[in-house]
């Protein structure tokens, strides 16, 4: 190899050495001088009190959507209403009402309503209660226990577990927005401001009791179950259903309505009576000028 190659390879070498070294300081140079001339983005700033109610919407909506797409689902206590319904013949309606509000005592429940018809021809009474919604099937079975026929029954469950979530994540959001306007307020150096602040936590906070309320009838109508029972008479096996008086009180009745019909005709003919009597006169005048015409026809 001559000199002039030799001199041509060394250079080659050391320009491989140089050239990546130049380029690795220039990018870090760089990457340093882009870093160092940004200024670092700022905080959101916090959203007008005006939007506090948008924003708590907007975030309970992402919420419940994410519980929705069944995320979370698995840690969701499911809110199931049930309600029953039943009409029954008892033999005696003022005891099995008795046995039916003992029923819901021992089964750590409690009569909502009761009432009791003691009409002698169509006796019947009703009563509702609650029971725990574990104990809900137990309490129809002794139902049905007191009853000489069960003559309808019904029970039906309705899912408000969406519309327990949706509340829960309002409920949060509101409750976040509260504590931001509570912040605020300490904050707030003017009369002006304070009042703005005050008017507009007072109506997240009406909204927070609203929501509660909600979710608290909700928790207690789905850890409870409605059951409503109608009463009935029954009718013992051979007993006759004629009733001498009933027939009797529905003769007198039947005799009053024909009394009160003709008494109205007769009314009626009565004021009409200056018609009627008009056309009759005239009738008659009619008649007796036919039967003169036609006697003068004759004669001739």
């Amino acid at each position: 190899m001559n000199r002039s190659a030799k001199y041509a390879l060394l250079l080659a070498l050391v320009a491989a050495l140089i050239i990546p070294a130049a380029c690795a300081q220039k990018s870090v140079n760089e990457s340093n001088t882009t870093w160092a001339g940004m200024t670092p983005a700022p905080a959101p700033a916090s959203a007008p009190s005006f939007l506090a109610g948008e924003r708590s919407t907007e975030t309970a909506s992402y919420d419940y959507a994410k519980d929705a797409n069944g995320v979370d689902d698995a840690g969701i206590d499911r809110k199931i209403v049930r309600t029953g319904s039943m009409s029954m013949e008892v033999e005696d309606i003022s005891k099995a009402q008795a046995e039916i509000a003992d029923i819901a005592v021992q089964y750590d429940g409690y009569v909502v309503t009761s009432n009791l018809n003691a009409d002698k021809e169509h006796p019947n009474g009703f009563i509702s209660f609650r029971v725990p919604a574990g104990k809900f099937d137990d309490a129809l079975v002794r139902l049905r226990q007191l009853a000489v026929k069960v003559t309808h029954e019904n029970t039906s469950s309705q899912d408000v577990t969406e519309q327990y979530t949706d509340l829960k994540a309002q409920l949060s959001n509101y409750e976040a927005t509260e504590a931001q306007y509570l912040e605020l307020l300490k904050k707030a150096d003017n009369v002006k401001d304070m009042l703005e602040v005050q008017r507009e936590l007072s109506s997240v906070r009406g909204n927070i009791e609203r929501i509660k309320g909600r979710m608290q009838y909700l928790e207690k109508t789905s850890d409870t179950s409605l059951i409503e029972v109608s009463l009935s008479k029954s009718m013992p096996i051979g007993e006759s259903t004629w009733d001498i008086s009933g027939v009797f009180k529905g003769a007198v009745d039947g005799l009053i309505a024909f009394g009160k019909v003709l008494l109205s005709v007769l009314i009626w003919l009565l004021v009409f009576s200056p018609v009627w009597i008009i056309a009759l006169v005239i009738i008659f005048i009619v008649r007796r000028r036919k039967k003169a015409k036609s006697g003068a026809s004759t004669t001739k």
